[in-house]
């Protein structure tokens, strides 16, 4: 249980960090497109869309990566 715990704490720390250096690199290489406007200038912002996994499903995948590795892996 304690190998199981720690597995999971790092695996959520892994990816809160993966997900904040993501954030900040592709903020710093974002360059907006001003093709797009056509002369009128609006206040509406385009956030596009998002693809991110909820945290809730890539816990229970990492779970189940955990413990099938430690049925397939057994050492005798």
């Amino acid at each position: 249980m304690k190998n199981y715990l720690v597995f999971i704490v790092s695996f959520i720390l892994l990816y809160t960090v993966f997900q904040l250096l993501s954030g900040v690199i592709l903020t710093a290489f974002y360059t907006p497109d001003f093709s797009v406007i056509e002369g009128n200038l609006s206040q509406e912002v385009a956030f596009g869309e998002t693809h991110s996994i909820p945290l809730l499903v890539i816990l229970v995948i990492a779970t189940t990566s955990y413990v099938l590795s430690k049925k397939l892996f057994k050492t005798i």
